[in-house]
């Protein structure tokens, strides 16, 4: 068997599992189908390139596991983590980034590390030879997609995923918008005003809504059903459950105060967030949408702020499979009908770019260690990666399995010193645990490699 590692797809998952090998003296061979097979999503070749937002979320290690996430990856290496952190834009409490730049940035180091060569050209069925990790994301090439349908003796699970519009900055009206992160959160000035916000009356938050639910919207194939993940779930579809429920989520209008009129509350707000590091773009938050296009520019343009808004890219909606993990893949992420394949990223059921990459860094790592004999001591369930992989794997109910970001319910329960415990006290309590025994876990894995 060749001792060559193989991956399929260049997304944050591929991309750091290639790091990860290769730092560890693998020799890994991307194979990656842009921009020879191009999808509804992406818009250049480059390895990494994210599609959906900007933002990798929260950056709080000791209140928030996705924060947690980050500082675990940092302290493995990671690459994708490192380049987010050079390529930072402000965002508040948030790890927020120039996409383009950080796209850039991981293919350049990839493409330069010695022990990693990068293959253009779309794989079109799962290999029987070899050591290969399958990442290909979301957007899994429709007949691989069917190969791996046909491995698994049943169909893959499908939900849609929704992307948020672009907007040029310099079309947004500063006499009715205004920067401020939420609660004025962040360390600089910079940050405190990470985001632009347009605020709007009852009545214009009704006028809105109204629009929204008339809109023309995509139409789904005879017979396919719409199953959307609870994160990133379309503007229309929350309107939907109730002409609320914007106001109570991404147009929530607390910890704000508009400088244009500061005696009189927004009923409702529509943040933007930075999408570049010129500052010239600004994505807007929580808008992701199945609107068709027309009907996208007629809604957003009624945004008080955003009349003459012109966009750099409007929203949309795309099919999105992953596997049934919990009855598929082992422990060590390996496919049991076919151990010689790992899968990695979201299509494993991780939701979100951080998981995504968190579950390349740990296949990767895996990986090599199978290459060289050897195998890694397990993932401690109480790290943030640990009970990302934990619930993939055999953690979750398979009948009712779908696609989860980390939290802290996925974490075993620690011990309730001297009574209840209160909610920051609990999740501080999770973060001690999990770092202590993340560090650990790296110092074992270290001990293996000097034995090897």
């Amino acid at each position: 068997m060749s001792k060559e590692l193989h991956i399929i797809g260049g997304g944050l998952a591929g991309s750091e599992a290639a790091w990860q090998a290769a730092q560890l003296g693998a020799t890994v061979v991307i194979h990656e189908m842009r921009p020879k097979v191009e999808t509804f999503a992406h818009k250049t070749g480059d390895l990494a390139e994210m599609v959906c937002s900007n933002s990798f979320r929260s950056d709080d290690s000791e209140q928030n596991a996705v924060g947690l996430l980050h500082w675990e990856m940092r302290q493995a290496g990671g690459l994708i983590i490192e380049m987010a952190d050079k390529h930072r834009l402000p965002a508040g409490g948030a790890l927020a980034v120039d996409r383009d730049a950080f796209s850039q940035a991981v293919t350049a180091r990839i493409t330069a590390h010695p022990n990693i060569t990068v293959e253009y050209g779309e794989i079109t069925e799962l290999p029987k030879d070899g050591h290969w990790i399958v990442a290909t994301g979301p957007l899994t090439s429709s007949s691989l997609g069917q190969s791996i349908a046909s491995a698994t003796g049943a169909e893959a699970l499908a939900f849609f995923d929704a992307i948020a519009p672009i907007v040029y900055a310099e079309s947004i009206d500063l006499d009715v918008a205004w920067r401020q992160s939420r609660y004025d959160k962040g360390e600089t000035e910079e940050e405190r005003t990470a985001y632009l916000n347009c605020p709007m009356s009852k009545d214009e938050y009704e006028a809105f809504i109204d629009a929204l639910l008339a809109a023309d919207k995509t139409e789904f194939h005879e017979g396919e059903t719409a199953t959307y993940f609870d994160g990133c779930l379309p503007i229309e579809v929350m309107a939907e459950r109730g002409r609320e429920t914007l106001r109570f989520g991404p147009m929530k209008p607390v910890g704000l105060t508009n400088p244009h009129a500061p005696d009189e509350k927004p009923y409702a707000v529509v943040q933007l967030r930075r999408d570049n590091k010129l500052g010239t773009l600004y994505n807007i938050v929580g808008f992701q949408t199945k609107m068709k296009y027309g009907a996208q520019t007629d809604v957003f343009k009624t945004i008080p702020g955003l009349q003459q808004a012109r966009f750099a890219r409007l929203g949309g909606i795309h099919r999105n499979t992953f596997l049934n993990s919990p009855t598929l893949l082992d422990e060590e992420m390996r496919f049991r009908a076919h151990p010689n394949i790992r899968f990695a990223g979201q299509i494993t059921g991780v939701e979100g770019y951080v998981e995504s990459a968190a579950m390349g860094l740990l296949a990767g790592r895996l990986a090599a260690a199978e290459l060289t004999g050897g195998q890694l001591p397990k993932v401690p369930e109480t790290t943030a990666t640990g009970a990302l992989v934990t619930h993939i794997t055999g953690g979750a109910e398979a009948k009712t399995f779908q696609p989860m970001n980390v939290n802290f319910g996925l974490f075993p329960p620690v011990d309730a010193k001297g009574g209840r415990r209160g909610r920051k006290e609990r999740y501080r309590a999770y973060t001690d645990r999990a770092k202590v025994d993340w560090q650990t876990w790296l110092t074992e894995q270290s001990q293996v490699e000097a034995a090897e």
